[in-house]
Parts: C-alpha cells; structure tokens; sequence
C-alpha cells in the first residue's frame, strides 16, 4: 500500500476518506495503514511548503559541501549524528563524488551561516573541508513550482 504514502508525499492534507476512495479501500484500512507507517518510523512527519520570499525579513539558506575523514568503527555515521544535531542543519545528506555530506544550512544573516561554518563545523574532528554554496533564488522545492509566472500565456486576439 504504498500509494497511501504516495498521495501523502505529494499532499499530506488529503483526508483518509479521500485516500481510501483513491485505493479502493475503507477509511479504516487506510488510518490503520498510516498509524504503522508513523510507528514503523517510516513516515517521519508532515510539513507545510513555504514560499520565503512572501515573508517578512531574510532567511539565508546554504548548501555545504563536506569532506570528513570516516571513522575506522563507524564510517561516517559518527560524524554526520554529530553534525546533524545542530539546529542551523535544516537537510543533510552521505553523497558519493568529491565529497561526503551535503548540508543544507538556514541562517538569519550570512553572518550567522559563516559563523556557523567557521566556528562550529570547521573546526569538528574529523571535518577535512567544506565549500559553501548561498542559494539566491527558489525556483522549485520538493517538486513545487514556487515562483509560478503570473502572465497569461494565452495569444492576443486582435480586433
């Protein structure tokens, strides 16, 4: 039943009624089914898509790329549990290429995200480098146009 999770990843406001006419199932079925994906761990939450740029006062995100040296017991896994607990760590992801975690870090002012990167990641054991990236503009998150063209693109009829 993956579809449940399928339809909630794409809107996570859909009522189980709904959702049990979409797979043919009965509401109760399909709240069952959700209530295990939530105790199995594997829905882990629901969130609202925002549109920064239509709030009051800057957000600065950054994406940082790190390299850390792996643990001879843990692999990575020591480092990026660390990491990962700071509160400016908003996504962090293991990659494969020149790199091993790719951060996506908010901040009030790229002050702040410099500091954090200077002062409190840098300088962790086990952090070899990191290339930071300030992201300017959000044209698409999570599969989500966000800055959707207002013109009508329809032709002009003259007279």
């Amino acid at each position: 039943m993956t579809e449940i999770l399928d339809i909630l990843k794409e809107n996570a406001r859909v009522s189980v009624e709904d959702i049990a006419k979409m797979v043919q199932k009965t509401p109760a079925e399909v709240a069952q089914r959700i209530k295990e994906y939530e105790q199995a761990g594997t829905i882990r939450g629901y969130r609202t898509l925002v549109n920064e740029e239509h709030l009051p006062g800057e957000r600065v995100t950054a994406v940082i790329e790190v390299k850390v040296q792996p643990e001879r017991e843990g692999g990575f896994d020591r480092i990026a549990r660390r990491i990962s607990k700071f509160p400016n760590v908003v996504n962090m992801y293991l990659m494969s290429g020149k790199y091993d975690l790719l951060l996506f870090v908010e901040g009030a002012t790229l002050r702040e995200v410099a500091a954090f990167v200077s002062e409190r990641l840098a300088t962790l054991d086990g952090v070899l480098s990191t290339g930071t990236h300030f992201m300017l503009k959000n044209y698409k998150q999570n599969g989500t146009l966000m800055d959707v063209d207002k013109t009508d693109e329809r032709l002009q009829v003259s007279p």
